[in-house]
């Protein structure tokens, strides 16, 4: 039974480390190449937009919140306190607004994590993440779940060694037996720090790059779309929910899992 566990270990162990190995290469071709390549002169000067600052700052959740506030506050949905959003003009003004709709469903009505959710996975919010991983602004999400994954393999790791120290007859196993589950053990923390250490600036949703732009921006963030963002917006959209002044939209994020 114990090569069964010390097989499953090893799997997770190899195939983790494998593929931070191969994200680590292809992140920084991709990294190589976006610095090779100069920038487009408009974009080189234009400022982050607030959806763009949403998700530098927070995510696809963030940018769902702030999309979400700013058609509560211009009443074109309703946020109520207890986390559920209701469509009150059906009519989106960018793809992103028209993505948030569609998220919310035909009903009209929908649980704000949900939206939050659905929105994630659409082609607006791909789109803008795809634009920021491209200019070198947002770290791309392989990264994150690379890391994810190599802890993941640890975990399984020890679960392994925990469930043969259990099985074994007596409670009484090798101790050789359970010397051969510190190396895959060894392998993925070794291998977690590393990655962890080289990607510290990118595990978040901004690359240092992204981080740096954000400083250099705030509080001052400019917005492309035609009406200016209010300051409780670009507030949202670094922070949280937790700077809102409205205390009927912060207990409608917080209530929702925010």
């Amino acid at each position: 039974m114990w090569l069964l566990f010390l097989l499953l270990a090893w799997v997770a162990a190899v195939v983790s480390c494998v593929r931070v190995c191969r994200t680590a290469v292809v992140t920084g071709q991709a990294r190589q190449r976006t610095q090779d390549t100069p920038p487009d002169s408009d974009d080189a000067h234009a400022g982050l937009t607030l959806y763009e600052t949403a998700y530098l700052s927070g995510g696809p959740h963030r940018l769902a919140d702030v999309v979400l506030v700013l058609m509560a506050q211009q009443r074109r949905l309703h946020l109520a306190h207890t986390g559920w959003a209701t469509v009150v003009d059906p009519v989106g003004q960018d793809p992103v607004e028209r993505a948030a709709l569609t998220a919310i469903g035909p009903e009209g009505q929908c649980r704000i994590p949900d939206v939050r959710t659905a929105l994630s996975g659409t082609d607006a919010v791909r789109g803008l993440a795809d634009r920021l991983v491209d200019a070198g602004l947002a770290a791309p999400a392989a990264i994150r779940t690379a890391v994810r994954q190599v802890r993941g393999a640890a975990l399984v790791v020890l679960s392994a060694a925990g469930a043969t120290y259990w099985t074994a007859p007596s409670g009484e196993p090798d101790r050789l037996v359970l010397a051969w589950f510190a190396l895959p053990l060894i392998l993925t923390l070794g291998t977690w720090a590393i990655a962890r250490a080289e990607s510290r600036p990118s595990t978040g949703w901004a690359t240092e790059a992204g981080a740096a732009r954000l400083r250099q921006e705030h509080p001052g963030v400019r917005d492309r779309r035609p009406a200016p963002a209010p300051a409780g917006l670009t507030g949202l959209a670094l922070h949280g929910p937790a700077v809102l002044v409205d205390p009927g939209l912060r207990a409608a994020l917080h209530s929702s899992g925010a």
